[in-house]
């Protein structure tokens, strides 16, 4: 059986040479298939958009309908969450969304899932922590820090919680990364496992005699590769959706700074 991680190894396609780095020392550079997945998902996003906006019409197709429901879906999304200066940062979210979206189902049918690499997702994570940041001191300045200083809390605990929400706030990247290089990782290692079974155990089956046994087996195998596929569609689409609440909840925290909207 194929080694399931295997998927998973970034290699270079085509190999530009090394370069001597400060601290980092020798790194080699080149274009990877880890580079190809995410140029593939770029460029389909890109083209869906394209389409969906060119020529639009007042009763819509079926691609303007689809384009228009995840519009309207990350629109309904940032303005719940973020209320009335949710067009602002609604581009970004959008575009978190899209680009999510679009590596995770490629992964379906390419070889290689960009978002299965922790680079990836934390490099998503931290663009979003950090705009966060960003926006908190652009708006309030020094006024930021008031996040980690609950005043609804009794005066004697401020502190405690205070400290816990400061640590909660550092996490949010790493969990945010996580999670996603999570889901996407475990679920394409099941599905090539499984995927293992059916071709290991017809392999099996066709040397005849007790061999036979592996025919359930494989039948069995072949079921939850079915099953874990169209699973497998569902979280990609969930966690592409996920990740866009998330990212509009923190941008809320730092934009209304505990004011509501």
């Amino acid at each position: 059986m194929a080694d399931p991680i295997q998927q998973f190894q970034v290699t270079p396609i085509v190999d530009f040479g090394t370069v001597t780095l400060p601290v980092v020392g020798e790194q080699q550079i080149a274009f990877t298939n880890s580079h190809m997945a995410m140029t593939i998902a770029f460029v389909v996003v890109v083209l869906f958009l394209q389409l969906v906006t060119s020529g639009a019409k007042v009763v819509p197709g079926r691609l303007q309908a689809a384009g228009e429901q995840l519009f309207s879906m990350i629109d309904g999304v940032t303005s719940s969450i973020i209320g009335h200066e949710s067009r602002k940062y609604f581009p970004f979210v959008f575009t978190l969304f899209c680009l999510i979206l679009g590596m995770n189902l490629l992964g379906m049918f390419l070889s290689f899932t960009a978002t299965s690499q922790l680079a990836v997702t934390g490099t998503f994570a931290l663009m979003t922590i950090l705009l966060v940041v960003g926006i908190g001191f652009a708006k309030h300045g020094l006024g930021f820090f008031s996040l980690f200083w609950p005043t609804s809390a009794p005066l004697a605990i401020r502190p405690v919680v205070g400290l816990i929400e400061f640590l909660s706030f550092l996490l949010r990247p790493i969990t945010l990364a996580l999670r996603l290089f999570g889901n996407m990782l475990g679920g394409h290692i099941a599905l090539k496992i499984f995927a293992g079974f059916v071709v290991s155990m017809g392999a099996l089956a066709a040397t005849g005699g007790l061999g036979l046994l592996g025919l359930p087996v494989a039948a069995l195998s072949m079921g939850m590769v079915v099953g874990l596929t169209a699973l497998e569609f569902l979280v990609a689409f969930l966690q592409a959706f996920v990740f866009a609440v998330l990212a509009s909840i923190y941008l809320n925290d730092v934009v209304n700074l505990g004011h509501g909207h």
